[in-house]
C-alpha cells in the first residue's frame, strides 16, 4: 500500500497546481543556469562567479539538459563572430526560420561534432577532474539520474516534469532564442545583424527576450538598456554580487547626453564610438521619417510609390552593400530622384566609416567626425542637424 501511494505522488505528495508549480520552478533555474553561467559568465566573460555557485550550475544544468560547457560555449561564440553568414550554426536568416526554431537542437549537436570550432572558440572553460572525467564524458548520464529524482520526489509524475525538464532547453533556447530573436521583434540598436528584442520582459526565458541588447553589447551582464525593459538574469546576478557570490566585470555603457559641446575632442570620439548603436538607432528612425516625407513629397505614380515604401524596412541596415540586389537598385533609384535621401544614405555610410577603419589611428578618426559634424549641420537636413547635435552631446558613463 505505502508502495502504491509512493509511486502515485512520491516523496512530496503534491496537489495537481503544485506539480506545475515545481516543474516551471525546476526549469527556470536551468534557465538561469544557461544564461548565467553558460552565457554571460562564461561565453562573454561578463561576470565571474563564487565557485560555489558556478559547480552548482554545472552540475546542475548536466542533470537537466545533458549539454557540455565547452560545447555550448565554442557554439555560441561561434554564432557571434559569424552571425547571419552561411557559418552561423543557426542563423534562420540563411537557415529559415523553421528549420532554427524547430529543429534547433540537431543544429546544436551537428555543430557540437565539428572539432575545428570547439578547438577555435571553446577556449577558457572547465577544464578540471569532473569535467572532463564526468560532465564531458558521460554526458547523458546524468539526465539518466534526473529521472530517478523527479520519480522518487513527484512519483509517475515525475516522468512529465522529467520531459519538460528536458524539452524547455532545446525548445526555449535553440528553438526561440536563436530562430524568432533573430526572426521577429523590435530594435533598440542598428547592430550588424538581425537580432531582435522579442518582448521587453525577460523573464520566461531569464532575460534572453532581449536579443537585440545583448548582441549590440554582448559582454555586458545586464541585458536590460531602456527604462521599460526588464531582464530578471540581472535581478538573480545583482542578488549574487551583493552576497558576494559574484563580480561583474563589464555592462553596457548608458547613453548620456549633456549640453552640446563646441569644440568635438577625442572624449567626445570615445562617447560616440561607445555609443555608436544609439546613434545608429536614432539615425534609422529619422532615415525612415525622412523616407515617408520624401514619398510624400516626390511626384510618384501609385506603383513606384508602393515599390518605394517597401524600402522602410531594409533603411535601417547600415550597410547598403548588405541588401538584395532588387533592394540596392530601388534604393539607388529613390537616390537619384530625392537629393536628400541620398545625402542621408551616403552621409550614414560615412558616419560609419568613423569607427570600422581598422587602419585609422584616433587623430584621423577625430577628423573625419569633425568633417562629417560640420556638413552635417551644413546641409539643411534636419535629421543631420539632429545627429550631428546628438553627437555633440554625448558623454561616457558607465551603466
Amino acid at each position: 500500500m505505502y508502495l502504491l501511494e509512493f509511486l502515485d505522488g512520491g516523496l512530496l505528495q503534491l496537489s495537481w497546481w503544485q506539480l506545475i508549480l515545481a516543474a516551471l520552478v525546476l526549469t527556470h533555474v536551468t534557465i538561469a543556469g544557461v544564461t548565467i553561467f553558460l552565457h554571460r559568465s562564461q561565453t562573454h566573460r561578463a561576470l565571474d562567479l563564487h565557485p560555489a555557485v558556478a559547480m552548482f550550475f554545472r552540475v546542475w544544468l548536466w542533470l537537466t539538459t545533458g549539454m557540455v560547457t565547452k560545447e555550448w560555449v565554442a557554439i555560441h561564440r561561434k554564432h557571434h563572430a559569424k552571425c547571419e553568414t552561411g557559418e552561423d550554426p543557426h542563423s534562420p536568416q540563411t537557415r529559415g526560420i523553421k528549420a532554427v526554431l524547430w529543429t534547433g537542437s540537431e543544429l546544436y549537436m551537428e555543430e557540437a561534432k565539428n572539432a575545428d570550432t570547439l578547438v577555435r572558440y571553446g577556449h577558457g572553460t572547465p577544464d578540471d577532474w569532473i569535467e572532463r572525467n564526468v560532465f564531458s564524458r558521460f554526458s547523458w548520464q546524468g539526465v539518466g539520474i534526473m529521472v530517478g529524482i523527479d520519480l522518487m520526489l513527484f512519483g509517475v509524475a515525475g516522468l512529465a516534469i522529467w520531459g519538460v525538464q528536458m524539452l524547455w532547453i532545446p525548445f526555449h533556447a535553440a528553438g526561440v532564442i536563436n530562430g524568432i530573436g533573430h526572426w521577429w521583434g523590435y530594435r533598440n540598436y542598428d547592430s550588424p545583424d538581425a537580432s531582435n528584442n522579442i518582448v521587453p520582459w525577460g523573464i520566461w526565458i531569464g532575460g534572453e527576450e532581449l536579443h537585440n541588447n545583448h548582441h549590440t553589447y554582448p559582454t555586458s551582464a545586464k541585458f536590460s538598456s531602456k527604462w521599460h525593459e526588464f531582464d530578471i538574469g540581472w535581478v538573480y546576478i545583482c542578488t549574487l554580487q551583493a552576497l558576494g557570490l559574484a563580480t561583474v566585470l563589464r555592462v553596457a555603457p548608458k547613453a548620456t547626453v549633456a549640453e552640446p559641446k563646441r569644440a568635438i575632442d577625442l572624449e567626445t570620439l570615445h562617447a560616440v564610438i561607445a555609443n555608436r548603436y544609439d546613434l545608429l538607432a536614432k539615425y534609422a528612425r529619422s532615415l525612415k521619417a525622412a523616407h515617408r516625407d520624401e514619398l510624400r513629397r516626390l511626384p510618384l505614380s501609385a506603383d513606384e510609390h508602393a515599390r518605394f515604401a517597401g524600402l522602410r524596412r531594409v533603411l535601417r541596415k547600415g550597410d547598403v552593400s548588405q541588401l538584395k540586389v532588387a533592394e540596392q537598385h530601388l534604393l539607388s533609384d529613390l537616390m537619384r530622384r530625392s537629393g536628400v535621401m541620398k545625402t542621408l544614405v551616403e552621409m550614414r555610410t560615412e558616419l560609419l566609416a568613423t569607427w570600422e577603419r581598422s587602419s585609422a589611428s584616433r587623430e584621423q578618426m577625430l577628423t573625419h567626425l569633425q568633417d562629417w559634424i560640420h556638413r552635417a549641420e551644413a546641409s539643411g537636413i534636419h535629421a543631420l542637424q539632429d545627429a550631428a547635435l546628438r553627437i555633440r552631446s554625448y558623454r561616457l558613463v558607465a551603466a
